[in-house]
């Protein structure tokens, strides 16, 4: 699905939706890579293998070109100015946000507010939401599966204001164990989880989630920085009260993520930061903030990046998000089978060994050769993979490692990258045995 949007356009309802005849059919991964400049790139002289999308994905033509555009053509500050150039770029860049909520199927642009990353959205709820409404001896529920992201500001907050932090545990698998889900949540203020692990892979029950939360009266809020790239999001269906992503993890530029958050909740809560725009009016006594979503994106904005993400959102709507998961499951399936039965017992892969239950990503650990030399005899062969902790060091503890490899896939990988990714790692193997 692609959009056109007029130049006044800052509501979905001015939004046309074109769809792409390609939509919802198999990925011709070959082509996809051709829209991808870097890709036509050599390391140490052998065809670049891009395999660490999980970390931050690659950015099309077309993504690079809209920022390109808007720095020659259109750039101005937003919201301020009536000259044209100023009207130009408040154009494109609310233009963007009623993409990006068509994206998710956010009914109210309202909603969708713009923060640097998924990290700052998750510190905005913890400190606009979580400060106006927690108390000493609130619980609060996460898992044992979270990103720092969503970690360390709910451990700020909970030493600060004296909460209780419970952990939804993981089993054996690397699944979350929801067989006492109900009593983690009894009189929880506040569900935070995962929607996919970053190291697992693991795809979580969010519908079990939002409905466990709703049961027990707690406000639910998901991390949604490896779902959204990978995964339809539709956020009035899932019925979560916050959702967060990031640009960088689907083919947009750093520096912009987005929270969505539902409009009665965002009203109730204080502003995040102070500055310019974020504001109705100020006195030397006070202030009056700002209507949503504008109160909570104080002084200028990243506006070409808020561009850049409209064109990647309507990338990945020309593409259709149900062949995006059907190839990533496809090619998830080959990479287990193929690593499996080219390494054996000398590979030990987290996480769910079936692809329909997990992301594409694969973290794994070699006998005998540390994570970071194996990225690093990888690297030899033009294979990029990701070493280290990944953001999740409870995590790690829970798995008995300090570090693991890690290999993510995308939509400009396919089976020939995953032999790549083999012959390195037997070559690592060879190496270090």
């Amino acid at each position: 699905m692609a959009t056109k949007v007029s130049a006044e356009a800052n509501s979905i309802d001015r939004i046309e939706v074109v769809m792409d005849p390609k939509a919802g059919k198999d990925l011709d991964v070959q082509r996809i890579k051709k829209d991808f400049p870097i890709l036509a790139r050599r390391v140490h002289g052998k065809p670049l293998v891009f395999l660490d999308s999980a970390a931050s994905s690659q950015k099309p033509r077309s993504v690079i070109e809209a920022m390109n555009t808007y720095y020659e053509t259109t750039h101005a500050n937003v919201h301020r100015g009536v000259y044209t150039l100023s009207e130009e770029a408040t154009a494109a860049y609310e233009g963007s946000r009623a993409r990006i909520a068509r994206f998710i199927n956010a009914g109210d642009t309202g909603e969708v507010l713009f923060s640097k990353n998924v990290t700052e959205s998750l510190n905005l709820i913890a400190n606009a939401w979580g400060r106006r409404n927690l108390n000493a001896g609130d619980v609060i529920v996460l898992s044992e599966m979270e990103h720092h992201a969503n970690l360390v500001p709910w451990l700020m907050l909970a030493e600060e204001k004296g909460l209780t932090i419970r952990y939804v545990p993981i089993t054996d698998e690397g699944t979350l164990d929801v067989s006492n889900l109900d009593a983690l949540l009894d009189g929880a203020k506040l569900v935070s989880i995962t929607g996919v692990s970053n190291v697992l892979g693991t795809i979580n029950p969010v519908a079990d989630l939002v409905a466990a939360a709703r049961k027990n009266g707690a406000v639910i809020a998901f991390d949604f920085a490896q779902w959204t790239p990978h995964l339809a999001t539709d956020v009035e269906a899932l019925g979560a009260d916050f959702v967060g992503f990031t640009g960088h993890k689907m083919l947009g530029p750093t520096g912009v993520g987005v929270l969505w958050g539902r409009r009665a909740i965002l009203e109730a809560m204080p502003p995040f930061l102070g500055g310019g725009d974020m504001i109705l009016d100020v006195r030397f006594d006070g202030f009056v903030a700002n209507e949503l979503p504008w109160k909570f994106e104080a002084g200028t904005p990243p506006i070409a990046e808020v561009i850049g993400l409209g064109a990647a959102v309507d990338y990945l709507g020309s593409l259709g998000m149900d062949a995006i998961r059907e190839h990533e499951r496809g090619i998830t399936s080959y990479a287990l089978d193929t690593l499996t039965e080219r390494l054996g017992s000398k590979l030990k892969i987290y996480g769910p060994l079936d692809a329909d239950r997990r992301s594409g990503v694969i973290s794994f650990s070699l006998a005998g050769v540390h994570p970071h030399d194996i990225s690093q005899v990888l690297d030899e062969d033009a294979v990029c993979v990701r070493a280290g902790h990944h953001c999740a060091k409870p995590l790690m503890r829970k798995l008995g490692e300090t570090a693991t490899a890690r290999a993510s896939f995308y939509i400009y990988n396919d089976e020939s990258d995953v032999d790549a990714l083999a012959n390195s790692l037997q070559r690592a193997a060879d190496f270090f045995a």
